[in-house]
């Protein structure tokens, strides 16, 4: 590269990947990659504090690949919020589909969604702030500390939902990955259902009750 010319961050990851799958292992550290890349070590450091930094990184990429996706359907913006989320799994799926050969190497050996979520850090947090702006039918509690906790939990039900789908694409052997597609699709629609259920809204008004029952005692 020349002196001239400005590394991105782009370059950087997709020359990161390319060493991943070339050789099986990430590179020996940042300095020899640094080389490779034909730049100063301190133009990484610009963009990544480290190679794990890096990595969390890649995966926040696709995310922002999958919107930028997404965002160009005129559509979208009118969609329910069960057909954005469907529409944000199937597509951010198609970009790890795309990078599979990437994403099995990252999460060798991982079991468990703790494993998982070290290397999405970043994801969650945009993950996070996009299912903050789906308008769901929640449960009216009146009490704000109690929908605060309602609106995390939603939040936190959803990531978890998350995983599992990438958790399960990996694992995944069918062709086209369709059982995967399946498993989006049914995964979704019960939780919506179970968030419009008329049972759960009335253990919520039950606990709405017995809050307020307790509240006057004290009084």
């Amino acid at each position: 590269m020349s002196a001239k010319e400005k590394i991105n961050e782009i370059q950087i990851v997709t020359k990161f990947i390319d060493t991943l799958l070339t050789t099986g292992k990430p590179p020996k550290s940042i300095y020899v990659f640094s080389k490779e890349l034909a730049i100063e070590e301190s133009e990484f450091y610009t963009y990544f504090s480290s190679f794990e930094h890096l990595e969390e990184r890649i995966f926040t990429l696709f995310f922002e690949n999958a919107m930028a996706v997404l965002e160009k359907n005129e559509d979208f913006g009118e969609y329910d919020s069960k057909n954005k989320i469907l529409s944000l799994y199937f597509t951010y799926i198609e970009i790890l589909t795309a990078n599979r050969s990437y994403v099995l190497l990252a999460f060798k050996g991982a079991t468990n969604s703790l494993q998982y979520g070290k290397k999405l850090k970043g994801l969650k947090k945009e993950f996070g702030n996009f299912t903050k702006t789906l308008v769901i039918d929640k449960i009216d509690i009146g009490q704000e500390t109690i929908e605060k906790i309602q609106d995390k939990g939603i939040q936190e039900g959803f990531w978890l939902q998350f995983l599992m789908i990438i958790k399960y694409w990996i694992e995944d052997t069918s062709s086209s990955f369709e059982k995967t597609d399946l498993f989006i699709e049914k995964s979704v629609l019960a939780s919506f259902d179970v968030l419009e259920t008329k049972p759960a809204k009335s253990i919520m008004d039950l606990g709405k009750f017995l809050l307020k029952e307790k509240m006057n005692f004290k009084m």
